[in-house]
């Protein structure tokens, strides 16, 4: 290290404003521990620029001091990708201040917004101007866009506009020796070369720190209607998916898949919710939109009874107001909450091929409890884009933290079976350090080398997020 951690934290203080270096125990807790309450590192200090130049500025005295640097956003995230290590040597760099939205372009369907910018105000921009910023988390109203993109997030719209990367069309990103890459443009084709901002995207802040983008923009819905349906088993559930598709087309937005018992979890731990198909052992949660005023209601009810015809589904609900769809969406986002609520338990963000879900769902969860008698195995998920929140909780009585100690157990009765269906063991909510060891595990030697040579390549000191992904 070139300089004493007075000498960096008083650099630092000079960049930012000493204000905003928080090195108090109390002022860094809440920094050093991540969302699930599963990681708890420490930090020389936090630090909360308030633009693009006070960043580059940052990671150019960390450059020089040789000091580690963790980005991190709304802090909202489940793999503990923004929570610094134990050694308390690291910074976090905190980008919540930058929450600018820099301009709106109606006629190019464009929004351009700073990382620490909130979801949920994107979103809410972009509908004052008539128009859809469709990315959609359970987290949105506390989840930052830096974030969503480090992680390449999902969410529930994919089925319908894509994941994170497919909404950008620029990146601007502070590099590891802070130079500052402007790739902030609204083009949606560019044959220039290699496509610079993919390698930032879904990188987790180890290439670079993301502190502004570009994103599409999309009609507004005129009409929506939201939709539980209830079915037998999760091969059913395919077959809707698969019908109502055909029925529907791209109208079809989201697709949720819900077991019982995370639907009874989301009810036990968030009281008042709804309760409007009881009994069932699966459910799937519709959104249909459209941004014409069509009879939208009619053809989902149509389509839903053919359904039942034809014996796919065993019952259906449609959502008659506002405040119902969003009682029914409530159920299905308050899921994780309740899981956390309800005690730790070993998560798994995985993505199979739709054709796979059924056989994979059955197979696995026999085996699950065969080596762990009482296991609860926790279900739902984006099924309209095979991605599969497959969560296995203690058995009932048994001492959630103590059962953690089976996760490598765990994650090899899923993740082996996740792979040899032709899947991946992060869909949505990344790598970070929670699945750094299984990436290892199951990425061939030359993947890795290649991801290696990348890091090194743009990160030659190994100050980026150090001990995430790789």
């Amino acid at each position: 290290m070139t300089n004493t951690g007075a000498t960096t934290i008083e650099r630092l203080a000079g960049i930012v404003g000493a204000s905003h270096v928080l090195t108090s125990a109390a002022d860094v807790a809440p920094y050093v521990v991540d969302w699930r309450g599963r990681y708890h590192g420490a930090a020389r200090a936090v630090v909360r620029p308030a633009n693009t130049s006070e960043v580059a500025a940052v990671v150019r005295a960390c450059a020089d001091a040789g000091v580690a640097i963790v980005p991190q956003g709304g802090n909202t995230g489940m793999c503990g990708a923004a929570t610094p290590d134990a050694s308390g040597s690291e910074i976090v760099l905190s980008l919540s201040r930058m929450r600018t939205i820099r301009a709106i372009d109606r006629a190019n369907a464009t929004i351009t917004v700073e990382a620490g910018v909130v979801l949920a105000d994107v979103q809410r921009a972009a509908q004052a101007e008539g128009l859809l910023f469709p990315l959609s988390l359970a987290s949105e109203g506390t989840c930052t866009l830096g974030g969503n993109l480090s992680t390449n997030a999902g969410g529930i719209a994919v089925l319908r506009y894509g994941n994170a990367r497919e909404l950008v069309l620029g990146v601007e990103a502070v590099l590891a020796d802070g130079s500052v890459w402007d790739g902030l443009r609204g083009l949606r084709k560019d044959n220039t070369g290699y496509d610079l901002k993919q390698l930032f995207i879904g990188s987790e802040g180890t290439l670079g720190i993301i502190t502004a983008a570009v994103l599409k923009l999309y009609a507004a819905p005129r009409t929506r209607v939201t939709a539980l349906a209830a079915v037998a088993d999760v091969a059913r559930a395919v077959d809707l998916l698969r019908l109502m598709q055909q029925s529907l087309g791209d109208r079809l937005t989201g697709f949720e898949l819900i077991s019982a018992f995370a639907l009874h979890l989301s009810q036990k731990h968030h009281a008042g919710s709804p309760d409007p198909l009881p009994g069932h052992p699966w459910y799937a949660l519709l959104q249909v939109d459209d941004s014409a005023d069509v009879a939208l209601a009619g053809m989902v009810e149509s389509a839903l009874a053919g359904a039942a015809e034809s014996q796919i589904i065993t019952d259906a609900t449609i959502a008659q107001s506002q405040e119902q769809a969003a009682r029914l969406w409530a159920l299905r986002e308050n899921i994780s909450e309740a899981q956390r609520r309800e005690g730790q338990n070993i998560k798994h963000d995985i993505s199979l091929p739709i054709s796979a879900i059924a056989p994979f769902a059955a197979a696995t969860q026999a085996a699950l409890v065969s080596a762990f008698p009482g296991a609860r195995v926790v279900v739902f998920g984006h099924l309209g884009d095979g991605n599969l929140h497959y969560n296995v909780a203690a058995p009932e009585g048994t001492d959630a933290r103590q059962f953690l100690a089976n996760t490598p157990q765990v994650n090899r009765i899923v993740h082996d079976r996740v792979v040899a269906a032709g899947g991946s063991i992060s869909a949505e909510h990344g790598i970070g350090q929670s699945k750094r060891d299984e990436l290892a595990h199951y990425k061939s030697p030359l993947e890795l080398a290649l991801m290696r040579r990348i890091k090194t390549a743009l990160d030659p000191q190994g100050i980026l997020n150090p001990g995430k992904v790789l």
